[in-house]
């Protein structure tokens, strides 16, 4: 297998290359929608999320060309995700991986309706996922959709916003982001695992949910810890905003070197579920190392 870096970038350009071709055709009658799904949609991002699908699916024994699809289908939830989280009426962020955000680009309207096109975009493209059943891509469908919305990412972002201004507990902030953030990132290895040969073996997706489970709660605690340690050149984003909002964070709530800590206890148990697995988990490692490590 590549080096981790190498096998990040070579997704990251599939998926971009992916992506690209199913907006051609697609016709725009001179509205500026389409462009700005295609900005929020392919103006960089480290696809963590479509890496999660390709490394589990893979791992699996899952076809490629069905996990362009998930992957894919993620990735545009994900931008739907960021452009609404960005908006005036949420965390009003003027930068998005290190470029104006999606309303500032065009206009807030716009904006709002680039993420509900990516949203119904997102669930068309599963359901012309190849080479699976029926019964699969319901189950893709299901995932996905459970994820995204009031039991997954959308409840978390409600939490996360009236949690604002407020002191809550770590069990609190734990749960805004089980679902903010961890929710869509154990989707993305639901929906590699559904792709694969073994998706009825229920004792293997209770191994990978625990495991993304682990790392999805470790991406976030280690976003935290960037908007007080990183760079905004970066990371994409101004530094601190989150403390600018007095948002609920895993330093505000255990001190930087608490969450440093919180970050590596969650390695540690990813890394023991993926024990349990009998299969080459190596890219699912190299990932977990990534998250707690990375810089932006």
């Amino acid at each position: 297998m590549r080096p981790f870096a190498q096998e990040l970038k070579h997704v990251q350009q599939r998926i971009n290359r992916f992506l690209e071709c199913q907006f051609e055709g697609i016709e725009s009658h001179r509205a500026p929608l389409l462009e700005a799904m295609k900005y929020a949609l392919l103006l960089g991002g480290k696809r963590v999320r479509p890496f999660l699908v390709y490394a589990t699916g893979k791992m699996l024994n899952a076809n490629e060309q069905s996990l362009d699809y998930a992957a894919a289908a993620i990735e545009a939830i994900h931008a739907y995700s960021l452009i609404h989280d960005d908006l005036p009426a949420m965390d009003n962020d003027d930068l998005r991986r290190g470029h104006p955000t999606c309303h500032i680009a065009f206009d807030e309207a716009t904006a709002i309706l680039a993420g509900d096109a990516l949203q119904s975009f997102a669930f068309e493209m599963l359901t012309q996922t190849p080479y699976i059943s029926s019964e699969q891509k319901l189950a893709l469908v299901q995932i996905l959709a459970h994820a995204s919305g009031v039991q997954g990412m959308c409840l978390g972002q409600s939490l996360d916003l009236i949690s604002e201004h407020k002191q809550i507990t770590l069990q609190e902030l734990e749960l805004i982001h089980r679902n903010k953030t961890g929710a869509l990132l154990t989707a993305a290895l639901k929906l590699g695992f559904i792709c694969s040969p073994h998706f009825s073996n229920q004792s293997l997706e209770q191994s990978l949910t625990r495991y993304a489970d682990a790392i999805g709660l470790a991406f976030q605690v280690q976003d935290d810890i960037l908007d007080i340690e990183g760079e905004s050149a970066e990371i994409g984003k101004p530094v601190g905003s989150d403390l600018d909002l007095d948002k609920s964070t895993y330093p505000k709530l255990l001190g930087l070197e608490g969450a440093k800590q919180k970050a590596q206890d969650l390695y540690q148990t990813a890394l023991s579920e993926l024990d349990n697995i009998p299969f080459d988990t190596t890219a699912l490692r190299a990932l977990a190392e990534f998250i707690i490590t990375r810089k932006s």
